[in-house]
């Protein structure tokens, strides 16, 4: 049994800052992700891909991101248990009891759920003859762009990824960029730089079409797409990329007790505290008004959450702000020398 100060279930860049909230104030935790590294969906399904809201970070990708997250906790000897997912959560007068698939077993006052929204799988493209190109000519998500460098790459979709990834390999690609609309999910800037580089032809747009099949044997050759009215044309090209969107599965924590509204769990915006005490949901798992699914916020409801964390775990202790650029208990414990 591992006794530990908080659980932290979920290895993202929210939990991943966590960590580093909770160790900055002096608490243990330990933390758990059914994935084989960290990162969670930024590096699982879109390391190469551009983010632009960190704050003073005016462009980084997924995997960059990740890097200076873990880069961040080095101060910290954080135990990470990769591959296990948590499957029993029972409380024992207070303490939370806590068992993995792999039969790791936990002790802890806290939980903090920062796992996303769940296990996660792309939505793929509905021809069956697709499922022979896959993760060969077709993908789902991108974690080697430099694949594309030169080739003729189809796009389908409509929101953020789809856009992000047609202006990004525009830079060295010959890109289709298809979508079943006539209008677009994205971000209004986004669509109008994907309007503007269709302008200047580098980008080649196809509204209202849909995949309808795929050419070729041992590879790729080309695609037919069809149009609302039934016309099909067909496009030579290499690769194709599917930004449909993911299906999310919450799997366990189904049965944990919590207040689950879809696929969400309503906390309070003092402590992202879920109606059990001691369980936190932060990032795009927690609901409340005026909730934003951005890194940005999964950063701040971590750094509540942590300091939450501190009653139960050190009861006959008072928690004290302190600011890490005068504190000479964080500096100790971040490694810096005090002046």
């Amino acid at each position: 049994m591992i006794k530990t100060d908080a659980l932290i279930i979920g290895a993202g860049p929210t939990g991943l800052f966590t960590a580093h909230q909770l160790k900055l104030i002096g608490l243990n935790c330990e933390v758990v992700d059914n994935l084989d590294k960290v990162g969670g969906q930024c590096i699982e399904l879109y390391p190469d891909k551009p983010i632009y809201d960190i704050p003073a970070i005016p462009e980084c990708t997924g995997e960059e991101l990740t890097k200076n997250l873990v880069d961040q906790l080095k101060p910290f000897n954080i135990k990470f248990h990769l591959n296990e997912r948590v499957d029993e959560v029972k409380n024992n007068k207070g303490t939370w009891q806590v068992k993995t698939n792999k039969g790791t077993e936990f002790s802890t006052p806290n939980i903090i759920i920062a796992g996303g929204v769940g296990s996660f799988e792309p939505r793929k493209f509905a021809p069956k003859e697709c499922e022979k190109f896959e993760n060969k000519s077709i993908f789902y998500s991108i974690k080697d762009k430099s694949i594309f460098k030169g080739k003729t790459v189809s796009i389908f979709g409509g929101g953020d990824s789809a856009l992000d990834w047609a202006i990004e390999l525009s830079k060295g690609s010959k890109i289709n960029l298809i979508h079943r609309r006539d209008e677009f999910r994205g971000a209004e800037s986004t669509v109008q730089k994907v309007q503007d580089l269709a302008k200047e032809g580098k980008i080649n747009l196809f509204t209202k079409y849909q995949l309808k099949d795929t050419k070729g044997s041992n590879s790729l050759e080309s695609i037919d797409i069809m149009h609302d009215n039934k016309e099909v044309k067909n496009l030579k090209t290499d690769y194709v990329l599917g930004f449909f969107g993911l299906i999310m599965q919450l799997g366990p924590i189904v049965n944990w007790g919590l207040n689950l509204d879809k696929k969400t769990i309503n906390v309070d915006t003092e402590k992202f505290e879920t109606n059990q005490k001691g369980i936190y949901a932060i990032g795009d798992i927690c609901s409340y008004p005026g909730k934003l699914k951005l890194i940005l916020s999964g950063f701040h409801e971590g750094a509540l959450a942590a300091r939450a964390c501190f009653k139960l775990a050190r009861p006959n202790e008072q928690y004290r702000f302190e600011f890490t650029t005068t504190s000479k208990n964080l500096k100790n414990r971040l490694g810096v020398k005090s002046d």
